[in-house]
């Protein structure tokens, strides 16, 4: 691409978002301060949906960049409305294919011989056109079978490079734009937040990086038969040119046929789920960009239910949990079984969080509303809950909501983007998926890690009664907390540490709460119009939800 065609590309950008950037002050800021309010809020909806259709068709034409902040918001299903996400869709299908004869070029120039040599043949339609390459079927010839013949050929298009330069440096300069808000620049650094994810995606558009990054997932979940991913053909693969193991099945957004396979949504998003905690938890190496396009479900040999399997596609993009992050994150699980908030406001600012002179009591009122009215419930069943109920709280909490205390730590980013897609894709598959039922097993298992020897019998009777009593955790979580503070005395010292040792659980099992009361009410706002403090409040829970699945405080 020209000199001239990247500057024009770089205007085009800026002048696409200084429009948005408009539009929201015009509407948001000043239409609401001089007594249109309730206007402003009843059309918000199809305003948003206006501005989806707009970035839609400019992701299309240009590409790049715009594809891949397209996808994210695509799979926002639990918080952008059905209208927003629907326009946004088509962008995992619609980027226009790169001509074959460029793609060949580029392929023959990197491996170093004429495709014609190396494939016994070469799909010239492309099976699938992304943002930054295309892939195609092909066969392997005889000396290059490795066990399987059909594979795919995963090739970078041209000029690729330049583009993402460009788009960064135009992204970058808007970013700068939006610090000039305060309320933004008091909630994130943009700027910083987007040299992390211009470092993410020159990783990703360097295939041989993607092709260790394959093998190590296969690697991770080699013993785990509900669970694939592609094999590696590494002699002819290079820095531009992937070629993997062609493993292309249901889309995990088609619905319709996972049902017409005989297998159950409800179990593919608890599956899904699964993988991605064991990735988490005991693997420390998360498959980072799990968007429709790159998961897939696979009937079993019997083309049927049994057997089916969760297919993983595109590693280019990884999250890599340290060791103390990821001990968090267990601590973060673990408190999912209990809703004290104290607990869960002390995790927040123990993870940075929370804004300087964040009024920590207000948060923490309102945290244990949230949770005594809407713990445990699934998104359909908040989906239905009264509006006028949901205003109420907002008003009784609306200075708390107005100054939105917490922010987004830089290095939480991208899993707290793949914690969003997934939790949309949970959503999807099954609209009563619960969360809190899902991660029950492992809250119970990890607190059963924390049992000490002599003590083990009675832990596993308490961990009982947490799971099957809401109350009596958040309970004994107080009271624990006054012995601490008031110097309660116990005679029996092996009873002295046996209670210690089930306040270190308790304390683990308080961690989480925060973040399910705020992923409920930024739910709940956002379904009932409140959109400014639903997406203010959801991006907290999104970091908190991130630490349930990818995270960590220290023991």
């Amino acid at each position: 691409m020209t000199s001239s065609r990247l500057r024009g590309r770089y205007l085009h950008i800026l002048t696409f978002f200084a429009g948005m950037i408009t539009r929201f002050i015009w509407f948001d800021l000043v239409l609401r301060r001089i007594g249109f309010a309730g206007r402003v809020r009843r059309g918000a909806t199809e305003r948003y949906r206006r501005e989806a259709v707009r970035f839609r068709a400019l992701a299309i034409r240009m590409g790049g960049v715009m594809i891949k902040i397209g996808q994210f918001l695509s799979s926002r299903l639990d918080v952008l409305p059905r209208e927003v996400t629907a326009e946004l869709a088509n962008l995992q299908d619609e980027v226009p294919a790169e001509d074959f004869a460029d793609i060949r070029a580029l392929a023959e120039a990197e491996l170093g011989a004429p495709l014609s040599e190396l494939f016994a043949s070469v799909e010239t339609v492309p099976l699938a056109a992304a943002s930054l390459g295309q892939v195609h079927r092909a066969t392997l010839t005889p000396e290059h079978e490795a066990g399987f013949r059909d594979v795919v050929i995963k090739v970078q298009r041209t000029g690729i490079k330049a583009i993402v330069d460009t788009d960064l440096a135009a992204l970058a300069r808007v970013g700068r734009w939006l610090m000039r808000y305060r309320p933004i620049r008091a909630h994130a650094d943009v700027p910083a937040l987007l040299r992390e994810f211009a470092a993410t995606l020159y990783e990703e558009i360097d295939y041989r990086l993607e092709a260790d990054h394959a093998d190590q997932f296969r690697a991770n979940l080699a013993d785990d038969p509900g669970v694939q991913v592609p094999r590696v053909v590494r002699e002819l693969s290079a820095q531009r040119v992937l070629t993997l193991e062609d493993v292309s099945a249901i889309k995990i957004t088609d619905y319709a046929a996972i049902t017409a396979a005989g297998i159950d949504r409800a179990d593919v998003a608890s599956r899904l789920l699964d993988v991605y905690l064991r990735q988490v938890f005991e693997d420390g190496f998360v498959h980072a960009d799990p968007h429709p396009g790159n998961i897939f479900v696979t009937p079993g040999p019997d083309g049927g239910a049994d057997g089916w399997r969760l297919t993983f596609v595109d590693f280019g993009m990884v999250a890599r949990i340290p060791d103390g992050v990821r001990v968090t994150l267990r601590e973060l699980v673990v408190a999912v079984g209990t809703r004290d908030a104290s607990r869960v406001v002390k995790a927040y600012q123990q993870l940075g969080m929370l804004l300087p002179g964040a009024d920590v009591d207000a948060i923490e009122r309102a945290e244990a509303a949230v949770f005594d009215r809407y713990w445990g419930m699934s998104m359909s069943e908040l989906r239905n809950i009264d509006p006028d109920e949901v205003r109420q709280f907002a008003h009784q909490y609306r200075d708390l909501l107005l100054d939105l205390p917490f922010q987004v730590p830089q290095d939480l980013i991208y899993v707290v983007r793949t914690v969003a897609i997934l939790s949309g894709m949970c959503t999807g598959l099954e609209p009563d998926f619960n969360v809190w039922e899902e991660l029950a097993p492992y809250a119970r298992r990890l607190v059963a890690d924390e049992a000490t020897s002599g003590i083990g019998a009675w832990v596993d009777e308490i961990l009982d009664a947490l799971m099957a009593s809401v109350a009596l955790p958040g309970q004994l979580g107080r009271v624990l907390a006054q012995a601490e503070t008031k110097g309660l005395a116990v005679r029996d010292e092996q009873g002295t540490r046996a209670l210690r040792s089930v306040g270190r659980a308790v304390d683990r099992l308080s961690g989480a709460v925060l973040t399910t009361g705020l992923l409920v009410a930024a739910s709940v706002l956002v379904g009932s119009g409140y959109l400014g403090a639903g997406v203010g409040l959801f991006v907290a829970a999104g970091l908190g939800l991130v630490w349930v699945l990818a995270a960590g405080t220290r023991r």
